[in-house]
């Protein structure tokens, strides 16, 4: 295919608009996102009645004296730990499946897979207060951690895949903003919910996993995926003309460019090979950098400190934890407003604003924090956070996972995308162990590493990460040759 035509080609695929179809396939797969934000969210309110949960376990299986508590060593609280840190853990094993799972079920055969033990997992949650074992919400969170994983790698995956070129960014931010409303979500259940009730409130997370399984089954396998893995170019024609809502003609210089965008291209390849081959170890290593910033951002510590901060301010403690909720509201709000942007000024702009302000507001967190005796100081805390968490959701919330869906071809996408997810996963566990004692060691100073990390991540999106905004696939590859 001649130059000329390949403009031709990518032009007229630009000229994608939001048919009723391709909404229907994203909210679908948006669902999937919702799990992972609802379920890292949730388990912190009922914390306290699950633990008297598991000590009724223990009373009853072995007598009143086994629900005796050491001060100095609670084994219930221990116990609550391990619930909490298999989700993560989960996450972390799910990540190594997720490109085996793209290539062999295909993103949306993925999807409904991971789906279908999304509710088996929810299932194990839900049930167990009724069936008497703690064992169960151990086995219940690993599952979900596996899935949200999953969900977190063929959730992008698909919807870059199936987006009209002009149409990915924005529709790619979507992904982040579906996190944050599963996040809020599960704060406003957690705040008001019953005692009686966190069985049911750790089991909802089978609601969008069916809401994820209604749409999907009607919606087409990813155009790229039949067309240049599975190598059925009729079925491509006819998902494409299906999500676009037009003739099979209509479609086809759509075809032809993805056609055009892999000639030349890396072949399937698994994780290993991905790793080896030099060719393609800038862009994995932007992929993981990125990645690493979403979660060295300090954000996750942010969040957990946060009521104590609003407290601190003079906030009393009702108020500091509904201002915490609405913390969660202005990420949903901010990942909106931000999301045309993508399309616009472009992914790596939106990045650079978003970590250099929040390198800015982490001083200001730890500056509040070192002179919170002061008045004006335990305001301005207030500021820091939100302005912290405004900036996160502009950028290095959601750009991450939307970059590293377009630095690679078809062939090693599924295996990129798996990379960074584990990279991605292995970060969220070592900040849930890490801060804790961080917290305990620094005290004031415990944003202190994640603002020297800022500053180092600011540097590389600013030298390192390139423009993806209006480029295809192979464009974005050629680049970074």
């Amino acid at each position: 295919m001649t130059a000329l035509g390949l403009k031709e080609d990518k032009a007229e695929a630009e000229r994608g608009r939001v048919t009723a179809p391709l909404l229907i396939a994203v909210l679908g797969a948006l669902c999937g996102m919702f799990v992972f934000g609802y379920n890292t969210g949730v388990i912190n309110a009922p914390k306290n009645d699950i633990k008297a949960f598991i000590a009724d376990v223990y009373r009853e299986r072995w007598g009143p004296d086994a629900a005796r508590v050491d001060p100095d060593n609670d084994p219930f609280e221990s116990m609550f730990s391990y619930i909490v840190a298999a989700f993560p853990l989960g996450g972390l094993l799910g990540g190594f499946f997720c490109g085996w799972l793209a290539d062999g079920l295909g993103r949306k055969g993925g999807l409904l897979l991971t789906s279908a033990a999304g509710v088996l997992a929810s299932l194990l949650l839900g049930c167990a207060r009724l069936a008497g074992s703690h064992e169960m919400l151990l086995a219940g969170r690993f599952l979900i951690g596996v899935c949200s994983a999953l969900f977190t790698s063929l959730s992008p995956m698909y919807i870059s895949e199936v987006a009209p070129l002009n149409l990915r960014g924005g529709l790619g931010m979507c992904n982040q903003l579906s996190v944050t409303l599963g996040l809020l979500v599960s704060q406003l259940l957690g705040a008001d919910f019953s005692p009686v009730q966190w069985d049911l409130l750790l089991g909802l997370s089978a609601v969008p996993c069916l809401l994820l399984l209604a749409p999907l089954v009607v919606c087409p396998e990813s155009p790229r995926f039949l067309l240049l893995s599975a190598k059925r170019d009729q079925d491509a024609v006819n998902a494409l003309a299906w999500l676009r809502a037009a003739p099979a003609a209509h479609v086809r210089p759509e075809i032809q460019a993805m056609e055009a965008e892999e000639e030349g291209a890396e072949p399937p390849m698994g994780i290993l090979t991905l790793l080896t081959s030099a060719a393609l170890r800038r862009p994995l290593v932007i992929a993981a950098v990125l990645q690493l910033s979403q979660q060295l951002s300090g954000i996750n510590g942010v969040l957990y400190y946060s009521t104590s901060v609003f407290q601190e301010a003079g906030m009393a403690e009702d108020a500091a934890k509904n201002t915490t909720v609405g913390v969660g509201g202005i990420m949903v709000v901010m990942t909106l407003v931000s999301a045309p942007f993508a399309d616009r000024l472009g992914r790596r702009a939106l990045m650079l604003v978003g970590l250099v302000g929040m390198f800015v507001c982490s001083l200001g967190v730890t500056a509040t924090l070192a002179l919170e005796q002061y008045v004006a100081m335990r305001a301005l805390a207030v500021v820091a956070v939100l302005a912290f968490v405004v900036l996160f959701s502009v950028g290095p919330g959601s750009i991450p996972w939307l970059i590293t869906a377009e630095l690679f071809s078809q062939g090693p996408r599924p295996a990129a995308v798996a990379v960074a997810t584990v990279v991605n996963w292995a970060a969220n566990f070592a900040v849930s162990i890490a801060f804790p004692p961080m917290q305990k060691e620094l005290k004031y100073l415990v944003f202190a590493p994640f603002s020297a990390l800022l500053f180092l991540f600011s540097l590389f999106a600013a030298f390192r990460v390139p423009e993806t905004k209006n480029k295809t696939f192979r464009e974005i590859a050629d680049s970074l040759r």
